[in-house]
Order: structure tokens, then sequence, then C-alpha cells
């Protein structure tokens, strides 16, 4: 059938004004999947089991349980009759969760620093090797959301990145990586879930309201699912919070408005664990539940058993009328053919029919019992551990080359409770904190975050805190890492890591100072820099004429009490490296590896700079109907700072190296493509009539790069580009390439249809506009070394 775009493309209500309130329109009824393209296999599959199920066996598909069988955060139910093994969704950030045998990778944020797409796609695959291994069909990740709203997030750490250019990029290799190893990827959470306050209704308070604009939704936070849909991700995962006061999980505007009509996204979506608040969710777009999202697969069934609908009805849906359609039992919907077929399809598309593969949660046991483990990992894997655990360290300080250490020392210092390994392992959560959803409940009742400390002072951190983490098979811990090399080398090494005012040994050739910054699911942080661990720095620094600072951040992490004392010489944002956190550290320190990384935000002087701060609250008047204005629209973090011309303390994109590159012979060459939009209407005819040309390349833009110093090293070549009426500059393009000294390379980026417009609201689709767009090459959002521009006509 012909299905109607009038709806599915209906601008989101302006959210801002003192008398108005933010509206998300209902957008009916749920479009069925194209099964086109890569999807033409999987969706015949489906639609052949399918027609064989039984009403109870499609009940069982769409909803989720817990089971003694093993500890899987979901499964999905089972075909016995058909064969179908049903399928385990299991947590996911840093590798397996909640069991053993298994690697602790470097988290999202590390990753994002390390600016490297090959990486990203290889630690994707490997990481999902161990995930199959396990017997988990479906892994929770990776993560599109938070992207980084306010930097006091507790889950900005999930993702890559604060710039959707970025986050899209990275979430599309990683997307791949997983599902090129059979395991379906769930990318979450939809949409604009930028805070842990008020994420979740409690005692009478509603979940916060994220009201933002359509422009803002598109140009910003849908930017990285779009990416995402593009590299074939299975499934989507609906958010906690509302979206212009309706709940993510029953949104119809966002599911299949946007999601499904305008993405033509054919995978399935599923709900985060108990984000159900409305049986109208299954109307609005949502395809499978997880446990305790309610039970709308019972109540179907008995609506079918006591003739309110017959079967009949439930299967032929798809073909009902809108107005038929909202007359019927708002239940109807849930279990239409392709309703199932998405959620079939995704199964089939990524091979999970194939014979070998595991049993759903076959290695995912409860480890308080006896069991036989499965050994997830495997051996190739190792180097991409430890070459992803190097890559995400960005050197942000380096005074007269204070680092590498260029001799063996013979006496090191190190001092700072991040220094060594906490004192227990913790297999499902973060080491320091056991937080328990009873606190979370405490906090976001009474709107306090008082009893989070800013740091995790029981040891070092490889990871952030509960849905995201896991737990590594050994931890290479800073102190530890050091040690053996200074076992070697012949080094003497003094420690203290318990005391804040630490005595100096004057003999030291240097002091290693090692502070963090800590966050986790179900809490955002109080602030971003900490009195005691900056004061422990500078006591330090007092004493001690080269002091090296390494941070461990779960974030953005202020360092302006300290950064320009003389005698901090280095300092090191270290990110979340996982399990081999020492043996990257001290590879870089000692220059047998160069730093590479680059930051995917921005570092601020002060915590006024950032457009927006703090997560939203309450407000005055104490409402329990929160809402949060995203007035600031697509201006965050380096867009911000540009447009207002505000000098952070270090950019976006920023990052040294112990050698220098030179930028030249910039080259620009638009393509046929690139012209201006014509006026026009959406055609009522194409559910992706305004995607149309999109992903055309448009223009080629290239440089060289040479490695102008003594070492060889990989430098991050960004290209970023002015649209007319918009932020100064906008990320569209990074390359990373490996120079050894005196070596030159060519870097090329392709700018597509989509990296030079912007969402016309009355249009309803990407347009470009005529008129001048500039063109930067440089080595971070500020340090441009080439410009150029390219005239639309």
């Amino acid at each position: 059938m012909m299905w109607s775009t009038t709806l599915a493309f209906a601008a989101l209500a302006l959210p801002f004004g003192a008398s108005t309130r933010a509206v998300s329109p209902d957008v009916y009824p749920s479009p069925p999947g194209q099964g086109s393209g890569r999807w033409a296999g999987a969706y015949a599959s489906a639609r052949k089991l399918v027609t064989q199920m039984t009403l109870e066996e499609k009940v069982n598909v769409t909803r989720g349980f817990k089971t003694d069988a093993n500890v899987c955060a979901g499964n999905s139910g089972s075909v016995p009759r058909l064969g179908w093994p049903g399928m385990c969704l299991h947590d996911a950030g840093n590798g397996v969760r909640a069991t053993d045998m298994v690697s602790a990778w470097a988290s999202g944020l590390h990753v994002g620093a390390s600016w490297d797409r090959n990486l990203t796609y290889q630690r994707g695959l490997y990481m999902a090797k161990e995930f199959r291994a396990k017997g988990v069909n479906i892994a929770l990740g990776p993560n599109a959301g938070p992207l980084g709203r306010t930097p006091l997030g507790g889950r900005n750490w999930e993702g890559f990145s604060v710039d959707p250019y970025l986050s899209g990029q990275l979430n599309a290799e990683t997307i791949v990586g997983y599902q090129d190893a059979g395991v379906i990827a769930n990318l979450k959470h939809f949409i604009a879930n930028e805070q842990e306050t008020y994420r979740r209704p409690y005692s009478g308070v509603e979940a916060a309201s994220s009201n933002l604009d359509d422009k803002t939704l598109h140009e910003y936070y849908l930017w990285p699912f779009m990416d995402g849909v593009r590299a074939g991700v299975a499934s989507v995962m609906c958010s906690y919070n509302r979206i212009n006061n309706t709940y993510g999980c029953e949104n119809s505007k966002l599911m299949n408005g946007v999601l499904k009509s305008e993405l033509a996204f054919d995978g399935f979506v599923m709900l985060d664990w108990n984000a159900q608040h409305n049986l109208q969710s299954a109307n609005g777009g949502l395809d499978m539940v997880m446990p305790y999202g309610g039970s709308w697969g019972d109540n179907l069934t008995h609506a079918v058993r006591n003739g309110t609908v017959t079967e009949k009805r439930i299967t032929d849906m798809a073909t009902r009328s809108d107005d038929e359609k909202k007359t019927l039992v708002p239940l109807l919907v849930i279990l239409t053919t392709d309703r199932l077929c998405r959620i079939l399809a995704a199964w089939y598309l990524v091979g999970q029919d194939a014979p070998d593969f595991p049993a759903p949660g076959v290695g995912m046991k409860n480890l308080s019992l006896p069991h036989e483990p499965v050994d997830a990992r495997v051996p190739e894997s190792k180097p991409v551990l430890l070459g992803g655990a190097v890559a995400g360290h960005v050197l942000v300080k380096n005074v007269n080359r204070t680092l590498p250490f260029r001799s063996k020392p013979k006496m090191l210092s190190v001092y700072g409770y991040d220094a060594a390994p906490p004192p227990t392992k913790n297999i499902d959560t973060l080491f320091q904190l056991g937080y328990t959803s009873s606190q979370e409940m405490g906090q976001a009742v009474l709107g306090t975050l008082r009893s989070f400390d800013q740091a995790a002072r029981g040891g070092t951190i490889t990871t952030g805190g509960r849905a995201g983490a896991n737990a590594p098979p050994y931890m290479s811990d800073p102190l530890s890492a050091i040690q053996h090399r200074a076992a070697a080398d012949g080094t003497w090494v003094n420690w203290d890591i318990a005391s804040t005012t630490p005595d100096v040994n004057g003999a030291t050739q240097a002091c290693l100072v090692f502070i963090n910054a800590i966050a986790t699911e179900g809490w955002d942080r109080t602030g971003l820099h900490d009195d005691a661990s900056d004061g422990l720095v500078l006591h330090v620094a007092s004493r001690c004429a080269n002091t090296v600072v390494v941070v461990h951040a779960a974030g953005i992490r202020l360092v302006d009490q300290w950064i320009e004392h003389p005698n901090v010489t280095a300092a090191v944002l270290a990110h979340l490296p996982g399990q081999d956190s020492g043996t990257a550290l001290v590879r870089l320190l000692y220059g047998e590896d160069n730093f590479s990384g680059r930051l995917p935000y921005t570092v601020a002087r002060n915590e006024s700079d950032y457009p927006v701060y703090a997560p939203c609250g309450r407000g005055r008047d104490n409402t329990t109907d929160p809402q949060c204005d995203y007035t600031e629209g697509v201006y965050l973090d380096y867009r911000a700072f540009d447009a207002r011309n505000v000098t952070p303390r270090f950019e976006f994109g920023y990052g040294l190296s112990y050698t220098t590159f030179e930028y030249s012979s910039l080259a620009l060459s638009p393509t046929r493509a690139l012209c201006a939009t014509p006026p026009s209407s959406p055609s009522s005819s194409s559910t992706n009539s305004t995607h149309d040309g999109l992903w055309d390349v448009v223009a080629h833009v290239e440089a060289t790069v040479a490695n102008a110093g003594p070492v060889s090293g990989d430098e991050v070549a960004q290209l970023y580009v002015g649209i007319p009426g918009a932020p100064p500059k906008q990320l569209r393009g990074f390359e990373k390439v490996h120079l050894r000294p005196g070596a030159a390379a060519t870097v090329r980026f392709d700018l597509t249809r989509r990296d030079v417009s912007v969402w016309d609201v009355a249009r309803q689709r990407w347009v470009v506009q005529k008129g001048e767009y500039p063109v930067y090459v440089g080595a971070s959002c500020r340090d441009v070394r080439l410009t150029g521009s390219l005239v639309v006509e």
C-alpha cells in the first residue's frame, strides 16, 4: 500500500516560550519495514517463519523476561516448535558485563579520543566475538545518546564524543564490527537522553522532558543515529526521558515518523528497562519489550481469546487505514506481521540462524554457583586491546620535552590514589562504587548529588560505572606497570598513594601524580574539578620541579587550578583505557609509543564557559513536571566557544605528539552534485524523499601532511566546514595517518551533500543553500593550517 508521509514528516512543535508547552505530535500508523537492499533476504526468511507461528508464539517473540537459566539482562521468548531459540540481550559498553573470562575494553570516550576508525571497527569486531561466544545475541550498544549536552552527564563516557559527526562515524564503525561478528548491535538511547538527573519518573515526579525544535533534532541529536541506520544497525533502544513531553518509548513522532519513516529504519525498536509507561507505546513504534516493561503480550492474548479481537485482525493490521487504526484496541498493532518481521529479520541479517551460533545465554552463568567458565577471549584481540588503550591518551602539556623519558631514570616518585588497583574486583559494576537502584531513586527524588564523590579514591579507574562497565581479567595499574619497568631499568621508585600531603624525595628526577574523575549511570557529576585532587597536585608540584600529572577521567575534567604551575611540566588526559591501562601508559611515558590521541570535547578554563553546564532539575517551583528547554540549539562545545569567541584551555581536537607535523597543498574539487537545493515540497510517494541524494559526494578536499620531527607518529588531520547561517566551524572529516620522520602523505576528505546541508523545517528536508562555504584543515578546531572555500551557486 502507499503510506502517507503527511503526518510522518510533521514538524515538532516549537517548544520554547513562557506560555507554550512542548508537544510531540502523533504519527500513526507504525510504517512497515521495507526489507530491501541488505535486508531483503533476512525479511524473506522472517516472513516465512512468522506465517508458521501461533498467536502465543508471536506474543512470545516480542516480550522480555529474566530467567534463572542465565544472567542475561533480558531474554526474548523462544518458539521451540519451529526451532527458534529466542535471544539473550546484554550490556555492553566496555565488554560483556556480569560474567567472567572476557576482556575489558577501552570505554567509548577513550575510543573517541583515538579518532581512529580502524581501531574502532576492530574493537567492535573482537568485542562482539566475545558476546557471541557467551551466547549473547544482542549487545546493548553502541551509544549515540547522550552526546554530552551537559559536561556533567553521568553517562557521557559511554559515548564517543560531544560532536555528532565524530560520534556518528565511530558509532557506524562499531555497528559494522559488531554485526560482522554475528551480533545484533543496539544503538541507544533514542533520543535527547542527555542527563541522569530525573531521567526516569520517581515518586510522582515525571522524567525530565527534553524540549527541542525540529532543526536541533535533525542537525545535532539525530545525526549519529542517521549514520548508524545507514551502517545497517539492526536494533535501536528508545530512551527513558520524555521528548517534548512524550516519553521516548511511546513517542510516535520520533519512532514512527522520524526513525522508521524518514530514516527508513528496517530493524526493530526495543524498550529500555522500565521505560514503558503506557501501552500506547505499541502504536508509537515500539517492537519489543524487556523485563519490567509491561505485559502487553498477555493482554493481547486475552483479548483474542475472549473475542475482543480476532487473530486475523492482528496479522492484517498493516493494511488498515489510519482512521480505522485509531478505533481499534491499542494493543492490536503489537503483533502485526511487520513487527515480528523486524525482530526476526535482525536475527537473520547477522547470521544467527547459523548452526554454530551458541545457544542464547550459554556462557552467562550465575557466578556465585559452580559453573564451567566459557572463555570468550581470542588471542588476536590482544593487539587491539593494547592499541586501543594507547590511542585514547591525550598529551596536553609537555614543557621542554619532559616526555618521553629519554634515559633510564635513576629515581621516580609516584603519588595519588589513582596509581594503584582498587582493593577489590567487583564483577558487575564499577570497582570503587556500589551504588544501588534505591540510591539512584533517592538521588532523583531528593534532587541532590551530595553523596556522590568527584573521584574514585579507592584506586585507579579503567571504566565508568554500572551498565557500561565490566570486570577485567586482570588490571594493569599504573604503579605496577611503572615498577615492572623500574625493575628492568634499575630505577628506584618511591610511592605514596594514600596521603594528600606526601613527602617528596629531593633526589627524584620526576614525580608522577595520578588523579581521576569518575562518572556512572544513574548519577550526574557534581562538578568538573575536585579540590582535594587538585590540592594533591599543587602540593607535589610545590616540592618537585618535574611533576607529571595523569588524569583518568570519565568525562571533561578542568585543570586550570594547576596546569600553569611552572613545575607541572607535563599532563596527560588518560580517559578510561580498559584492562591494559598501566602498560599502555608506560609505553607512552618511555617513548615506545607516541601520543596520538586528540580531545573529543573542549576543556574550558571555567565551568561558566560551557553553554550548558548543569543538568536540568525541578526548577524554583520544585515542579513534579521538570522541563528542559534546549534553547542553545546546535551551539554546544566548540561550536559555542567559536560563536561566542571564548578561549578554551584545550580546544576540541587538540593533542600533542613527540613529533611535529606540517600541512600544505590544499586542493578543493567540487563535483557536479554541489548545487543549491531547488525549492520543492516533500514527495508524498516516498517515505525517504527527504534523503534523496543525501549521501552523494559533492566535493573532494585534499591536503599533504608531513612529519617534520625526529620520531614516527600519528597525526589526525581534521576538516571543518562553515555553513551559512550555522556555527562558524563544524567537523566534517578526519583522517589519522602514521608517518615516519621526513615522510609525507596525502589526506583526502569526501564531503557529502548531507555534510553541507541544513534542515529546512518548512520544507521538511535537507537543503543546500547558495553561498560561500569556508573550508578549514588543521590539527584541531583552532589549530587551522590551511583554508579555502567552496561556492554554491
